[in-house]
């Protein structure tokens, strides 16, 4: 039974991602394998001097990660509030700037699998901080405040079950 579940919820997982837009599904993937150090991202990913370029930013962006890992407050308290939101904000800021992601669906997708189940709880105050900042274009910042649904942003609890399924990069095969 326990393997049942499992299988239903990873499915669940790669029905969500195919329900992103492919530019969504190439970021997260790319983003994936530069916040996990899952392999060279400047090899498979960087096809142009831009995305070259985006590469070596997010890489310093992301440095902050393996402190946010560490550091996710506990939902109950006040202590460690400000640093965290602080520096997740600001990385989720430099991801949402990328325009790369349309909606927090894929941002919450993405964050899940880069901090872990713990931060959930948090990640609707980390989109919206990061989405309302004036780096953000007006008319891009309506649109991803708006795609945070009343019950993400008004959840009573959050299920603390990791993430199964972490969507890699896939070589074309040539025809």
């Amino acid at each position: 039974m326990a393997v049942t579940n499992a299988a239903s919820l990873t499915i669940a997982e790669m029905r969500e991602f195919a329900s992103f837009t492919a530019a969504e599904q190439r970021y997260i993937r790319r983003s994936l394998d530069i916040g996990l150090g899952r392999c060279d991202a400047f090899r498979i990913w960087g096809r142009t001097q831009g995305e070259t370029a985006a590469i070596r930013s997010q890489y310093v962006a992301y440095q902050e990660l393996k402190a946010l890992r560490g550091a996710i407050p506990q939902e109950s308290g006040f202590d460690a509030i400000e640093s965290f939101i602080g520096k997740i904000t600001r990385v989720a800021a430099f991801d949402l700037a990328q325009e790369r992601i349309e909606c927090f669906s894929a941002f919450r997708f993405l964050y899940e699998r880069l901090l872990g189940a713990d931060a959930r709880p948090w990640l609707p105050s980390a989109f919206c901080a990061a989405a309302a900042l004036p780096q953000i274009r007006p008319e891009r910042r309506k649109m991803l405040l708006q795609s945070l649904s009343e019950a993400a942003a008004t959840a009573p609890g959050w299920s603390d079950r990791a993430p199964s399924f972490y969507p890699e990069f896939i070589e074309e095969i040539a025809a």
